[in-house]
């Protein structure tokens, strides 16, 4: 065993005590929204300085949002959304990368700025609109999934991971006589893994998230997600508070607690799982020289 010095000793008790001090702030926000949701909104009220524990406890928060049986409609029409549009988007995001990460394409520079462009601008929310209206995806599914099928931002990411796989190997593979589907999905992707499970992440979170497009492109409730519903029961507990509604005052401010904790849960489950990719990729050692 290799024998640490005293400075070393106390450098690792330093680092560690450093380290402990930010997960406890980074994750102190998240467990007061979980102790809120479970506190007793008098008492919750009443509480002076940090919460550590819940003030009281009572369920009625959630009581109250699952009391709204188009939350369930919600969940099952968001996970459709996500699944759905997180393969659309991560088919369509590699197809775009893999063109343009290509030094052999003509104009690749243009093009790679034209979509550059669309981050800084667009027609606004009135055109965009009357696009969707021509389409004919106005309380359509396909509203929430096509017009969004491709971020810049996370195109941008998935250029630079393709183009930091070796030209060496689709070189080899082109000897043999691979197609650039062969390569791309048979070469590119599963050595580009890390990278793709990162922005399949950022796609699922944004999906799981949006609200704001359904609201407009979504007239029928039962092809509205999640985050309409949540909202909703939001908005009236605020209303019914301020009306002086009984009911209401149950769970006062509790209810939007228990909104978030109902909102952000699952999709914090996907975490554990995608965790490993943030680590390190899987291009070590696949070209020898």
């Amino acid at each position: 065993m290799i024998r640490r010095s005293k400075g070393e000793k106390v450098y690792g008790v330093f680092n560690g005590f450093v380290l402990l001090l930010i997960a406890l702030v980074t994750l102190y926000p998240f467990l007061y929204v979980v102790f809120a949701s479970v506190s007793e909104p008098v008492k919750l009220l009443s509480r002076q300085g940090l919460l550590w524990y819940p003030a009281g406890f009572t369920w009625n928060a959630y009581k109250k949002v699952f009391a709204n049986s188009s939350i369930y409609s919600g969940y099952l029409n968001t996970i459709f959304y996500v699944v759905a549009g997180t393969t659309v988007n991560i088919i369509a995001t590699s197809v775009a990368a893999y063109v343009l990460s290509r030094k052999q394409l003509m104009l690749r520079r243009f093009f790679t700025l034209m979509i550059i462009f669309t981050m800084y601008f667009n027609g606004g929310m009135i055109p965009n609109y009357l696009l969707i209206k021509d389409l004919g995806m106005v309380n359509s599914r396909l509203a929430l999934i096509l017009p969004g099928a491709i971020s810049t931002f996370n195109l941008m990411i998935m250029i630079t991971g393709f183009r930091e796989i070796p030209q060496a190997l689709e070189e080899s593979a082109r000897i043999d006589g691979a197609s650039d589907w062969t390569i791309l999905f048979r070469i590119i992707l599963p050595l580009a893994k890390p990278t793709i499970m990162v922005i399949m992440l950022y796609y699922a979170v944004g999906h799981w998230n949006s609200w704001f497009n359904a609201m407009i492109y979504i007239r029928d409730s039962t092809k509205m997600p999640l985050q309409i519903f949540l909202r909703e029961i939001l908005t009236r507990s605020q209303l019914g508070s301020m009306a002086g509604d009984i009911e209401v005052e149950d769970v006062g401010i509790t209810i939007k607690y228990a909104t978030i904790i109902v909102s952000t849960l699952p999709i914090l489950c996907l975490y554990p799982f995608i965790q490993k990719h943030f680590v390190k990729g899987v291009m070590i050692g696949a070209v020898k020289e």
